[in-house]
């Protein structure tokens, strides 16, 4: 995410930068002015360039799976794209309004750089870009503050967010009718304009209802059980549509078209028979009240598979650690899952981090799973019990000089825990796999 983000950014200021040094930059004014105009065309191309990237990685592109990690990653990067975007829309607010306020006062409207004439109706929709491009930047700004805002409820936030596609295309319009008219002959004005194109493409796929929908299967409900007070497990029969999974992959579940899908780790193996079940921890307003409101027989409609917590991608050379924190156990019991039905002879410590072990429904699944399975050690920690993990402990597990890979699903809190102090003992000697399940 760091790489693309940081790279995008880059090739923009370095393409805005060889187009000021080639033309000498905004002409016609004092130098105040200059830097102003400047600074104001920068953070707009910084802004649109976020924003479409956004855009076009709302469309769920599996093809970049590979090279960003996973699903999880690619919203994890549409998210800060996102974030970033607003965050340079008000920059350039700001240059455009503050900034302009205080040389106005400070050196006086002489210096200033003349504006582009034009007349019927380019003029005419000159005027209207600028005001779209203001009324999707309040718009937009209100929506970073409910994203960063976590306790924001997620089905106003879903239903809000769903309105981007339009915002984006305002804003893509403000862009393109208020950007100097020389821009598009120049390297900095192509790269905008793909940059566009990919994001207009994003918003449209997005208005259309195109999101998804040839990855999608109907099934339905076969059988719910509800473990413990708060977990409720599902399984689905789906069609014949289904293209099967990798043990540790997630979907998106839809039981209810109003609900829209939101996404979980599928918890079983693929048997070949278009079987799949899930472990629904209760998080939210929706997930709580699921069990109620489901019944065998329920219509859903799956999306997937996503994902690359995939076992298949461990490397074979390096001591296994296996980490699972809470409802984090879910793509481990379909690795587990897995390996019974195909016995190898993968070795791995495996460590299950809960509240309370003596009530937790997945111990008894845990063990069973690994009774079968000699080449896996199972670790319980149960925190009433006094037994959290530390990065000491899973340290201690690692043997001579071999590497350590470490696939780690759980709290964010935890990770970085571990993270930080496996840095500290460990120093280079380990690699983190992380799911990144935050789709806000």
């Amino acid at each position: 995410m760091k790489i693309l983000l940081g790279s995008l950014l880059a090739i923009v200021s370095v393409t805005w930068g060889m187009d000021v040094l080639a033309t000498g930059g905004s002409s016609g004014g004092s130098l105040p002015w200059v830097i102003r105009q400047e600074a104001l065309y920068l953070s707009g191309l910084l802004s649109i360039a976020l924003m479409s990237l956004a855009m076009f990685l709302s469309t769920r592109p599996a093809w970049l799976e590979t090279p960003l990690g996973g699903m999880d990653r690619v919203y994890r990067t549409h998210k800060w794209a996102g974030i970033l975007g607003g965050s340079f829309a008000i920059v350039h607010w700001l240059v455009e309004e503050v900034v302009g306020d205080i040389l106005k006062a400070m050196v006086g409207r002489e210096g200033r750089i003349p504006k582009e004439q034009f007349t019927g109706f380019l003029d005419v929709m000159r005027d209207l870009a600028k005001d779209m491009g203001e009324w999707a930047f309040y718009l937009v700004l209100a929506m970073l503050a409910i994203t960063l805002w976590k306790r924001f409820p997620y089905k106003p936030w879903r239903i809000l967010h769903q309105a981007m596609p339009v915002l984006y295309l305002m804003l893509a319009l403000h862009a393109a009718m208020l950007a100097p008219t020389d821009y598009w002959t120049r390297p900095v004005g192509i790269l905008i304009a793909l940059l566009g194109a990919a994001g207009i493409y994003g918003a449209l796929y997005s208005l259309v209802g195109r999101i998804g929908r040839t990855r999608q299967v109907s099934g339905t409900v076969t059988v719910i059980g509800q473990p413990a007070p708060d977990v409720l497990t599902v399984s689905c029969q789906l069609d014949n549509n289904w293209r099967g999974h990798r043990p540790g992959q997630f979907a998106f579940i839809t039981f209810d078209e109003k609900e829209g899908a939101h996404p979980f780790t599928i918890a079983s193996a693929d048997r070949g028979d278009r079987s799949i079940s899930f472990q629904i921890k209760a998080l939210g307003d929706y997930t709580r009240t699921l069990g109620k409101r489901l019944k065998v027989g329920h219509a859903v409609k799956v999306e997937g598979p996503y994902g690359r917590f995939d076992m298949a991608r461990q490397d074979s050379s390096a001591q296994q650690i296996w980490i699972a924190g809470g409802i984090g156990v879910t793509p481990f019991l379909a690795w587990l899952d897995s390996l019974q039905q195909t016995p190898s002879q993968v070795s791995a410590d495996l460590h299950y981090c809960t509240r309370d072990r003596a009530n937790d429904p997945f111990v008894a699944r845990l063990e069973a799973s690994c009774a079968a399975l000699p080449g896996i050690s199972l670790h319980v920690h149960g925190a009433q019990q006094g037994e959290t993990l530390s990065a000491a402990d899973v340290a201690s597990t690692q043997t001579g000089s071999r590497r350590s890979e470490i696939w780690f699903c759980g709290p964010q809190g935890l990770a970085e825990s571990l993270r930080k102090g496996l840095h500290a003992t460990l120093g280079e000697k380990f690699r983190f796999h992380q799911e990144a399940f935050e789709m806000r």
